[in-house]
This record gives structure tokens, C-alpha cells and sequence, in this order.
């Protein structure tokens, strides 16, 4: 790592990034051999303090011990420490050392010390905290006190921008209710689940075939139910600008999450008439804390992600409805200095050729959508709701397809869509920058269009 020109007058100051090697291991593994991720850079560019993003190590290449910032540098650099044990409530912390760093050495850790740990004991979600008292030696390693602080104290004045694939094989899943298949590809061969043959590799996948509440008094014939499945390959994105000569915060930063979208789906019956809000039904929730290495430094992200059906429906419209849906969505928070934090939404989606039968006169409304949160070490710090749905109107009895095809019997109309919002939390000051007195909405993004309509007198 390159000295800064302008030392740090702090002789004390030091900067410790540690990566333990005690992570959960994901609930689901295939039978082939897990491919090893290219390790990740653990430097910055030669002289323009930009730092590497990229997905940490696996397996015998994870880093056990990185980010060493010697008194007066200022900057990380590697080191073999890492976090033996920690404890929330006290806020202690076991640091623990190579053999080689004990032997004469003063004591690896110092007062003013920043720690920033992937997953280790006690701290599943990471560790990003200060050095406030070493307490003294144990037999694993020096005792620590320890308080929060922010990855500004961490990163300094260097910029970091990047886009990590999230590997499916890290994700687990739990399922909400009978009927759920979960499936994922990887690079070199590595697949999981009665799909994994068909995925592009980075995707994951969940099937849902399950039944939805039908309408008192339908006939058996019109039982509802949906099923299909829901298709992604997610990416975080993470960008730091820090503030020349080391402020107290970041000129810019952007914590997000963006990918590509598909889902296939059908929607049958007669589905129970709404009350009140929409029926939302979650059939899965998916988890993971992938660890993105900025430079030498782990930054733990964590991504929750509730996959569900809503049907919206009057109880008097029995259909059969399916639909392909394809896209892409970005949605995070992002930060300049002078102006604070703001929500950032996108989407472009497109959807195939509806087929469609509709029969009586009413209304509904289907989505197959999620739920998504990204944070930082175990806090969240945006959430955010992606619901493609398709909805129908009819006054009669209406059979048709956007191919062109329609047999129909009064009026009816058929429209795809979806619907994008969110909000940012106060957990985003972990980057360094001001705390905000109220949660930030990300806004309301709809887009709807016709897929089929028509009118034919009796």
C-alpha cells in the first residue's frame, strides 16, 4: 500500500480489518466441487487511492486477517490478525494474532484501532467498530473494548465503485409453505435443485405451485391456485468517494442492489373476493451475507429477499391467466455531501403474450413479486417492494390472447404491469454520513400498458 503524502499526526492511529474464517454455511449444496472465486485484490491502485471491489475469497483463499493502517499511514494494509470472539452487549472483543506477532512484540492492538470483520464468533452479520480500552492478554488472543463507528474511519479519503455478483450457492432459503423448489447455477458446472440444469450461471430460481383461497361458493371446478416461478441473478453495488485530506464523512457513496428479473407464472379459478388490503401470500424468503473486499478492507453486506403472491379480486371472476415477465430493476440510496442522502429506483420490464380466459363480470389483480432489504453489517438500509402484476376487467364472458386470437362475448380488458417503492433508513449513516431524522421513500414507480381489449355486442 502506498504512504499518504500528508501523514496523520495521531501516532496511535491504526486501522485493523480483520476477515474470520467462521462463516455459516448455506443451507443448500450441490454434489459438484464448489469453483473457488478469484481472489480480490488487497491494494489500491498504484497512486490514485482507488481501491478494488470484488467478492471476497473462498474457502483456503479467504483472507483470515487484512487491513492494517500502521501509526502515522493512515491507510489499510494487510495484517494476520482477526476477531476471535465477540460480545454484543458488552461490546468486547478477543483480537487474536500469529504467533510470530506475540513473540517481543508490543500488543497488536491499540486504543483508536478500527475493526472491520467479516462473519466471526458472536458477530454473524460482521464487526465495524473502534478500539476504545485493551483490556488485556487471554489465552486467545488481546481483550478489547470496543464502540461503533463507520467505515469513513475505515476508508478515509480513498474511493472504492463496484458491482458484486451475489453466488446463489451462498443463499438460504426458507421456505413459507408446501410447494416451493429452490435452484441455482454457478460457474465451472456447479448447479443445485430440479432446475439448476436450465439457469444461466449467477441465477437463482424459486418454483411455487400452491393453492390461493377460492370464492364461497364457487364450484369445485373453479378452485384457485398459482403456480410458477421467479428468476434472478442480483448484484451489489457499492461506491465510496471519501473526502480529500480525510474529512469527517464521504463526498459521495451508494449502497444498492440491481439485477436482472424474470418470472413465469399462472394464475387460476375463482380467487376469494379482497378485504380490506390486497391478500399478500409469502412462499419463500431467501438470505445472504455476501462479504465485498473494498481494496484490502470486508464489507459485510446482508440482502433479505420475501418472495410472494397478492391477488386482488371481487370473487366473481373466474380465470386462467398466465404470463412471462422479463426485466431488470436498481434500486439504493445515494450520497453527496451538501445535498444528503437520496433514493435511487429503476426498472424496465417487458411481458410476453398473455393468454387469458375470463368468465362472469368483475375485477382482479395478480403480482409475483418481493420484498428486498441491503445493509451493512446486519443493519438495513434499504428496503424495497418489486411487484409485477397483470390485471383484468370483464363485464361478461371473454376468451383471448395479445397473438391476436379472441373469442369474446361483451367488453374486456387485460393489462400488464408493475409497481416499484421503497424507503431508505437511518442505517445508512454507517458510511460516515449525517444521521436523517425520518426514513426517506424511495418514491412510487408504476408502469402499466394494455395487452388486450375488446367489445362485441351480444
Amino acid at each position: 500500500m502506498r504512504t499518504l503524502a500528508r501523514r496523520l499526526l495521531l501516532p496511535c492511529l491504526t486501522t485493523l480489518a480483520l476477515t474470520a474464517t467462521a462463516c455459516s454455511s448455506p443451507t443448500h449444496t450441490g454434489s459438484a466441487d464448489q469453483p473457488k472465486n478469484p481472489a480480490a485484490s488487497a491494494s489500491a491502485a498504484a497512486g490514485d487511492g482507488r481501491l478494488d471491489v470484488a467478492s471476497a475469497p473462498e474457502g483456503s483463499a479467504a483472507p483470515t486477517a487484512v487491513a492494517r493502517a500502521r501509526a502515522g499511514q493512515g491507510r489499510p494494509e494487510k495484517s494476520s490478525l482477526k476477531v476471535a470472539s465477540y460480545d454484543k452487549a458488552s461490546g468486547r472483543a478477543v483480537i487474536s494474532a500469529a504467533p510470530q506477532e506475540h513473540t517481543g512484540a508490543p500488543n497488536p492492538v491499540a486504543v483508536d484501532d478500527v475493526i472491520a470483520s467479516a462473519p466471526a464468533p458472536g458477530a454473524p452479520d460482521g464487526l465495524l467498530a473502534k478500539v476504545t480500552e485493551v483490556v488485556g492478554k487471554t489465552d486467545r488472543g488481546i481483550e478489547v473494548k470496543t464502540a461503533p463507528t463507520t467505515l469513513a474511519s475505515v476508508l478515509k479519503e480513498d474511493k472504492a465503485d463496484g458491482k458484486v455478483p451475489v453466488d446463489p450457492a451462498s443463499v438460504t432459503v426458507e421456505p413459507l409453505m408446501k410447494g416451493v423448489t429452490f435452484s441455482w447455477a454457478k460457474g465451472q458446472g456447479a448447479r443445485f435443485g430440479p432446475k439448476g440444469a436450465e439457469l444461466p450461471l449467477g441465477s437463482l430460481r424459486l418454483d411455487v405451485n400452491a393453492a390461493v383461497d377460492t370464492a364461497e361458493g364457487a364450484p369445485v371446478s373453479a378452485g384457485a391456485s398459482v403456480s410458477g416461478f421467479v428468476q434472478l441473478a442480483p448484484k451489489v453495488e457499492f461506491a465510496y468517494d471519501g473526502t480529500p485530506g480525510g474529512g469527517a464523512g464521504p463526498h459521495s457513496a451508494f449502497l444498492g442492489m440491481s439485477g436482472d428479473w424474470s418470472s413465469q407464472w399462472e394464475l387460476k379459478g375463482r380467487a376469494a373476493a379482497s378485504t380490506g388490503a390486497p391478500k399478500r401470500i409469502p412462499f419463500a424468503t431467501l438470505r445472504s451475507a455476501p462479504v465485498i473486499q473494498v481494496g484490502p478492507v470486508p464489507v459485510v453486506v446482508n440482502l433479505s429477499l420475501t418472495c410472494y403472491v397478492q391477488v386482488e379480486a371481487d370473487g366473481r371472476v373466474t380465470l386462467d391467466v398466465q404470463q412471462d415477465v422479463k426485466g431488470d430493476f436498481r434500486v439504493g440510496g445515494g450520497y453527496t455531501a451538501g445535498k444528503g442522502w437520496a433514493p435511487v429506483s429503476t426498472s424496465a420490464v417487458k411481458s410476453s403474450p398473455v393468454k387469458a380466459g375470463v368468465t362472469a363480470a368483475g375485477r382482479v389483480k395478480g403480482a409475483l413479486g418481493a420484498e428486498a432489504s441491503v445493509g451493512l453489517y446486519g443493519a438495513v438500509g434499504v428496503s424495497a417492494d418489486f411487484a409485477p402484476y397483470l390485471r383484468g376487467e370483464a363485464d361478461a364472458k371473454a376468451a383471448a390472447s395479445t397473438d391476436g386470437k379472441a373469442s369474446v362475448s361483451g367488453a374486456w380488458a387485460l393489462y400488464g404491469g408493475f409497481d416499484l417503492s421503497g424507503q431508505l433508513h437511518l442505517q445508512l449513516s454507517l458510511f460516515g454520513t449525517p444521521v436523517f431524522e425520518r426514513r426517506i421513500p424511495l418514491g412510487s414507480l408504476n408502469r402499466e400498458w394494455p395487452l388486450a381489449n375488446g367489445a362485441v355486442a351480444r
